[in-house]
């Protein structure tokens, strides 16, 4: 293989490659000999078919696959040795090609700039640690107490009120007819709640236990038997227990109770809860801070066929009369993502940043773990869509850069109270800063890499290469 870079204008180069004859018939020749134990042919014992009768029948194809074969791998091991990581995909033209001939073709292909990633060192940012008052994490342990259901009998004779547990069966009709799921037994309902059906825990306001009452309320939308949605339905109740509430002790078995080892333990555990609250909120305006510095980078010049890509992004749903007279700003709001993500990417590649396949499904779970109730949904979502687990690497990958960033730029240690972090963090939402966080967390989702040479099959004078009951919640000590 001989090649030659020539037509250099900027980022833009032009390589010609050639292949003779007798390589592309070795090609062929390996190619035949593969074919020739797998093909059946009547008349001809399998693997003793001769090379003419598969050359007539099957030589078509077979040079069409060996072209795609060879134009993939000429094409990377070209810009391999010529170090050229192309900005997207490399165009190919098909200039000689044919069975006993030599193949030459063009690879046009825009070239990634050189970035320069030193200054990274120099990048200065806020790194908030937030200071957590005992008395913030006093009042938060005594909403979990107040919000933890506790309950004892009550003294017989005793009648309900709001806030205490009523236990009883109940028989349910509609116009004097039962219906299907219209029996309960040992059905628990705190009053004052209306978790049960609308308006029906304030008729059991004053009842004792052994009392009948009889209760009506209105069946609600997402009744299962459809037609009695909406009906009003008459309710036999039987009170078979009473329990008043009763206020939660916040001691070691409470603590206990939420997985802590002692009451100590849980406002440690609690007020790095809180602690982390803030911090990572805090965490999202460092990240900025960064990001914007990183702006301010010098890099010569930006592919042009990324920025259009971008501008089709920013400009997606959008009128084409729209998109002209956005076209400028577009341009320039591109240009600053892909500056950051070359940027950010080289900076990866630089300190060998890798994503495992174990990181990347650690990151699914906890996807998985924000859509409760939906996991298999979410879970066949990621399995069935390959460019969503991609983007999802793709901010595994930024974050773990972010990270390292952190580590070797100069950091200015912040203690702040949380009064103080709820200000900063308030002001940053007046300054309109959340939202220009969310738009720069786009910046480098995508890893700008070398990416696979595909062509199609069919060759034509320019071939394209393709692209590639409640219960006790535990706090977490994680």
């Amino acid at each position: 293989m001989k090649v030659t870079v020539e037509n250099k204008k900027g980022l833009n180069k032009d390589l010609k490659v050639f292949i003779d004859k007798k390589k592309m018939n070795a090609y062929m020749d390996e190619k035949y000999e593969e074919i020739k134990g797998s093909v059946n042919l009547k008349g001809f014992r399998p693997g003793k078919v001769p090379r003419e009768i598969l050359k007539r029948q099957f030589g078509k194809a077979v040079f069409s696959e060996v072209l795609d074969k060879v134009l993939k791998e000429t094409t990377t091991k070209a810009l391999k040795e010529n170090k050229i990581k192309p900005a997207g995909q490399p165009k190919l033209d098909l200039k000689t090609y044919g069975e006993d001939k030599d193949l030459e073709y063009i690879i046009s292909v825009t070239e990634l700039p050189k970035v320069e990633v030193k200054s990274i060192e120099n990048i200065k940012f806020d790194d908030y640690t937030v200071k957590i008052d005992e008395k913030e994490t006093d009042k938060r342990i005594n909403e979990i107490a107040k919000n933890q259901p506790n309950f004892k009998d009550a003294v017989d004779g005793t009648t309900a009120k709001e806030g205490d547990l009523v236990v009883f069966d109940y028989e349910a009709t509609v116009d004097d007819k039962p219906f299907k799921g219209g029996e309960g037994k040992n059905t628990q309902l705190t009053l004052g709640k209306n978790l049960f059906l609308k308006d029906f825990d304030k008729q059991l306001i004053g009842v004792k236990k052994g009392d009948h009452r009889i209760v009506y309320a209105v069946l609600p939308e997402n009744f299962p038997e459809k037609e009695l949605i909406n009906k009003k339905a008459k309710f036999k109740c039987l009170i078979t227990a009473l329990k008043n509430s009763e206020e939660v002790k916040v001691d070691d078995q409470f603590a206990k109770n939420l997985g802590a080892k002692d009451l100590n333990d849980l406002k440690s555990l609690i007020s790095k809860q809180i602690n982390d609250e803030y911090k990572n909120s805090l965490d999202r305006l460092a990240k900025n801070q960064i990001l914007k510095e990183i702006e301010t980078f010098k890099l010569n010049e930006i592919p042009e066929n990324l920025v259009e890509e971008e501008v089709k992004v920013l400009s997606q749903g959008m009128s084409e009369e729209d998109t002209k007279k956005n076209r400028k700003n577009f341009e320039e709001i591109a240009k600053k993502r892909i500056k950051v993500g070359l940027i950010l990417n080289e900076f990866g590649e630089q300190n060998k940043i890798q994503v495992t396949e174990q990181e990347l499904q650690s990151e699914v779970q906890k996807q998985i773990r924000m859509m409760p109730g939906q996991e298999k949904m979410v879970m066949d979502f990621y399995q069935k869509n390959p460019s969503a687990l991609a983007s999802l690497r793709g901010t595994v990958y930024e974050e773990k850069i972010i990270k390292l960033i952190k580590k070797k730029a100069k950091s200015v240690k912040k203690e702040v109270t949380k009064d103080e972090a709820e200000k900063i963090l308030k002001q940053a939402q007046n300054q309109n800063i959340d939202k220009q966080i969310n738009n720069d967390e786009k910046v480098s989702k995508k890893k700008v890499e070398t990416k696979k040479i595909e062509v199609k099959k069919s060759p034509s004078k320019t071939v394209k290469s393709k692209p590639a009951s409640k219960k006790t919640k535990k706090v977490s000590k994680k």
